[in-house]
């Protein structure tokens, strides 16, 4: 399809070509994203032109003066998921299919220019996850590496109607250069100076012809290394079951606190990690419990109803708990 570009576009482009400073290429860059007709003859140029933007946005800011300038997201809610894959693999519907963020979307790559979080409500608690530009052998953002290393798990989000193999295989390739390891499972034997990250292969767009074939060949592959999920994030299919997955990656539990007297608070819990016990616990209620008396408990893990436990029992997940001092 022709481009079929205007004069106001072309007259922006000229003023591009001449610009000798940033803030003059940023000003002409962002007319021509106005000024060019929005078709599928341009979606590779007005990727190009974003991609660009971003760059200088980013260049200034670091040459701004903001001390400290960095991408760190900082982490909130239950666990922080950090969303990595290739170009147009589906990364920012999936974020907002999946969260109340409103990622921007669109058919040609690099749209994501900097991470975008978005809270995910899984029944009672919310994880983080971010949206993150993507890998690709054309352009890679320097940091986008440090994000993953930051992030308590990783999302790998595949395009089954692309070519999955390849772009799992380069993004692998990418990481493991910098010392970032994605499986389903820490491994012991890996030496301490590589980071690994819990990751779940999400095989996006299983709608889509030839998604099938696809899936199946990554699982050929890639199913002894990775949990896999065949979606749809812009269906919503399996996307229930992908909040549930990124739970149990996680390795979280949740505890309701009770008040001695008082019902139990369900609507928010804490989480802590599998295999905590009362003591870790206590230490993120507050720090005034690291004294406690004793405690009673409620769940799976007591033996009955009210059960007076010490600091050494392991609680386990929808486990009640009431701290006396």
């Amino acid at each position: 399809m022709p481009a079929n570009l205007t004069p106001e576009y072309m007259a922006a482009e000229k003023i591009f070509r001449q610009a000798k400073t940033d803030e003059e290429r940023l000003v002409a860059l962002e007319e021509m994203l106005r000024t060019i007709p929005k078709h599928k003859g341009t979606e590779k140029m007005q990727g190009d032109i974003k991609r660009r933007i971003a760059k200088i946005r980013l260049s200034r800011e670091k040459k701004g003066g903001k001390k400290g300038f960095s991408h760190h997201v900082q982490k909130e809610g239950s666990g922080q998921v950090a969303l990595v894959g290739a170009p147009c693999s589906g990364k920012s519907q999936l974020l907002k299919s999946l969260t109340n963020a409103e990622p921007e979307i669109a058919p040609y790559p690099f749209t994501t220019a900097l991470p975008m979080p978005g809270m995910m409500h899984f029944e009672d608690i919310q994880i983080q996850l971010i949206d993150l530009p993507p890998f690709s052998p054309e352009h890679t953002e320097s940091w986008l590496h440090e994000i993953v290393r930051a992030a308590d798990a990783v999302l790998f989000i595949v395009d089954l109607a692309g070519y999955p193999l390849q772009d799992l295989e380069f993004i692998l390739s990418r990481l493991e250069k910098v010392k970032l390891k994605l499986a389903k499972e820490p491994n012991p034997s890996v030496p301490f100076n590589i980071a690994q990250k819990r990751t779940i292969l999400v095989c996006n767009k299983i709608d889509a012809p030839g998604a099938p074939d696809n899936f199946e060949v990554l699982k050929e592959f890639y199913s002894s290394r990775f949990p896999m999920l065949a979606v749809s994030a812009l269906e919503n299919t399996n996307l229930d079951k992908l909040r549930k997955a990124v739970f149990d990656m996680l390795h979280i539990i949740r505890i309701y606190p009770k008040e001695p007297g008082k019902d139990v608070d369900r609507s928010t819990p804490f989480t802590v990690r599998e295999g905590s016990t009362l003591l870790d616990f206590a230490k993120e209620v507050h720090k005034d419990f690291l004294d406690l008396k004793f405690a009673r408990l409620w769940g799976a893990s007591a033996k009955f109803d009210g059960q007076t436990i010490n600091r050494d029992h392991v609680l386990v997940d929808r486990d009640i708990v009431e701290l006396h001092l």
